[in-house]
């Protein structure tokens, strides 16, 4: 429920894909690549979208279509670089997870209150994928 008292608005996945311009093999291939973590169901196990989930939809689809990353380099990615880097977050300078990029951001929300972010971090793909062993995205010579 939404702080009005109102239930969150969702979609189920045909409406996603007709709305994001992906088919929804291709929507359930970021879901299994760790990029995005939509809610279920309980009575159905029908995949539920939140307007923070199609975000991160169209960003991921703007990182593979128009930038040349796979689902492997991206989750890499995720792994190595803050949130506000991958997401371009326009609220960054207001978020307390900004002011340390050596400490992930999802452990920094876990202690702030009021951390707005993503919809909250345990769907963010940077949480969905801090299993990925980190690397350095460029390497000193």
């Amino acid at each position: 429920m939404g702080s009005d008292g109102k239930h969150d608005l969702t979609y189920l996945i045909n409406e996603v894909s007709r709305r994001v311009e992906l088919s929804q093999k291709r929507i359930r291939e970021y879901e299994k690549g760790g990029l995005v973590k939509p809610e279920r169901e309980p009575r159905t196990n029908n995949r539920r979208y939140s307007e923070s989930d199609i975000s991160q939809i169209l960003r991921v689809k703007e990182l593979i279509h128009e930038h040349g990353f796979t689902v492997a380099c991206l989750r890499y990615f995720l792994a190595s670089a803050p949130c506000w880097v991958i997401f371009n977050c326009a609220e960054k300078e207001d978020c307390k997870t900004y002011k340390d990029a050596r400490i992930p951001c999802y452990d920094i929300a876990k202690k702030a209150t009021g951390h707005s972010g993503l919809k909250n971090c345990e769907s963010c793909p940077i949480y969905l994928n801090r299993a990925v062993k980190k690397m350095p995205l460029l390497f000193k010579s």
